[in-house]
C-alpha cells in the first residue's frame, strides 16, 4: 500500500507543477514572440521633443518626436520606446536636429515593462 500511496503523491505533484508552470511558461514564449517577431517597420522623420528614462520598476526610454509635414503646419507627435540604452544616448546626442527614426512596431506586448508604446526605435541618423 505504501508503493502507491507514494506514486501518487508524487503523480499529484507532477499534474500541480504542471498546472502551475504551463501557463508561465505559455506567458513567457509568447512575450519573448511580441518583442522579437515585429509587425511593421518603417523611419520617420523630425524633431525631438522629449526623451526621458521612466519607470518604478522597469526603467524605460519612452521619446516624442514632432513630424512636421510642411512650415507653419501643426506637428504630429510620434511617441516611441527605446530598449537599447546606446541608441538613447545616440538620439540625446542628436537633440535639436532633424533626425530620422528607424523603428519596428510590436503589437501585443503583454505588459508596459519592455516600453510604454508599440514603437520601439532601433535606429537614429540626423537628416543633413
Amino acid at each position: 500500500m505504501d508503493s502507491k500511496g507514494g506514486k501518487n503523491k508524487i503523480g499529484w505533484k507532477l499534474q500541480l507543477a504542471g498546472i502551475l508552470l504551463v501557463p508561465v511558461i505559455c506567458f513567457v514564449l509568447y512575450t519573448w514572440f511580441t518583442l522579437t517577431w515585429s509587425f511593421s517597420r518603417g523611419e520617420r522623420a523630425g524633431y525631438i521633443q522629449k526623451l526621458s528614462q521612466s519607470g518604478w520598476v522597469c526603467k524605460t526610454w519612452e521619446g516624442e518626436m514632432a513630424m512636421v509635414t510642411m512650415p507653419g503646419a501643426i506637428p504630429d507627435k510620434f511617441l516611441f520606446s527605446i530598449r537599447d540604452g546606446e541608441v538613447a544616448k545616440r538620439i540625446n546626442k542628436l537633440a535639436g536636429k532633424r533626425v530620422v527614426l528607424v523603428y519596428e512596431q510590436h503589437r501585443g506586448v503583454p505588459t508596459n515593462c519592455f516600453g510604454d508604446t508599440q514603437y520601439f526605435v532601433v535606429d537614429a541618423k540626423t537628416i543633413e
